[in-house]
């Protein structure tokens, strides 16, 4: 059965002095340890995250995916390379970058590793032109974060960006990124645990009840990640809320459950429970194969959640293992 993971990211061998010229003080770089094997994501001088080859070395990238089964992947930013909080001529020129480093890592197997390009989201036109050009020159998406400061995406700005995607047939993928916490969640990687997943049906609540899919052309290609957050499970407390409160059915004139036929989400969500349950909510042919790769929080075999769910059919288990990232992509496994 052919895999296409469409939720895996990268990290170049970006110096410190390269991020320099974004920031001095707050810009990612990487530091490889003597090895070559490990490293750190830097931020500065604070370690931010240890990490390993596979982010950057884009040979061991294609033999783990041989050893995973997975016949393509399409690779992203790491989410803390956005740069949202830098001057937005810096960050153009330095998302310019990424993008060209992106497909230099694709180019190491063009047939079997694909690239969605970041953009300098805080400048509209800036974002438009650079998603448009980087979707000339061989990505085939773009990557943004949840939100933009404290703008969620109903705010103008960032519909605006999501039209220009809908119009330039720019697929998007949402990663939850910068999550919120006022200091509480200090341990136990809870902001990941429990922020990034608040995020996600943010991100998502924010598009359906302020009635911004209203605007949105319906050519919008765009996907969630991480199974859409806590968006499944809470889908009914939204429902109940826009039948019995009108500040909720306000901005939103359809029920919450009807607009899922406008996104996608991706499978990560690690239990056949869970994606039980976002099969049902969203349909087998709205999920796609996504496993946060190669970061120790994402799904460790590959694609074995969606195969070991026997109450998935295997025309169901072939949409989401592939068919629906090659729609949605244009991609081909």
């Amino acid at each position: 059965m052919k895999k296409i993971d469409m939720h895996a990211h990268f990290f170049p061998r970006i110096s410190q002095a390269q991020a320099a010229e974004l920031d001095a003080t707050q810009a990612p770089w990487l530091a490889v340890d003597a090895s070559g094997e490990t490293g750190q994501i830097m931020k500065g001088a604070q370690r931010f995250r240890p990490v390993y080859r596979a982010l950057w070395d884009p040979q061991l990238r294609l033999l783990e995916m041989d050893r995973h089964g997975i016949d393509l992947q399409i690779i992203c930013a790491t989410p803390i390379m956005f740069g949202y909080e830098f001057p937005a001529g810096k960050t153009a020129a330095w998302a310019e970058r990424i993008n060209d480093m992106a497909l230099e890592h694709c180019a190491a197997n063009p047939a079997r590793l694909k690239a969605l390009a970041q953009v300098p989201l805080q400048d509209l036109d800036m974002a438009c032109r650079v998603a448009s050009q980087a979707r000339a020159s061989g990505h085939h998406g773009v990557q943004i974060g949840s939100h933009l400061g404290a703008r969620d995406l109903d705010d103008e700005h960032l519909v605006q960006f999501l039209i220009h995607c809908a119009n330039d047939n720019i697929p998007v993928l949402v990663h939850p990124w910068d999550m919120m916490t006022d200091g509480r969640m200090k341990k136990w990687m809870l902001p990941w645990l429990v922020a990034m997943p608040a995020e996600t049906q943010l991100g998502i609540l924010s598009l359906i009840l302020s009635g911004a899919f209203e605007r949105i052309p319906e050519s919008l290609k765009i996907c969630f990640a991480h199974g859409g957050g806590s968006f499944a499970f809470l889908l009914g407390r939204v429902e109940n809320a826009w039948q019995c409160r009108d500040i909720v059915r306000a901005d939103c004139p359809h029920p919450p459950s009807s607009y899922v036929r406008r996104f996608y989400v991706d499978s990560a969500v690690f239990d056949t429970g869970a994606l039980r349950l976002l099969t049902e909510v969203m349909g087998a042919d709205r999920i796609m194969l996504g496993s946060d790769y190669p970061f120790p929080l994402g799904e460790q075999e590959i694609g074995k959640l969606v195969l070991n769910s026997p109450w998935l059919d295997a025309t169901d288990k072939q949409r989401i293992n592939a068919g629906n990232a090659q729609e949605f992509f244009g991609v081909e496994s």
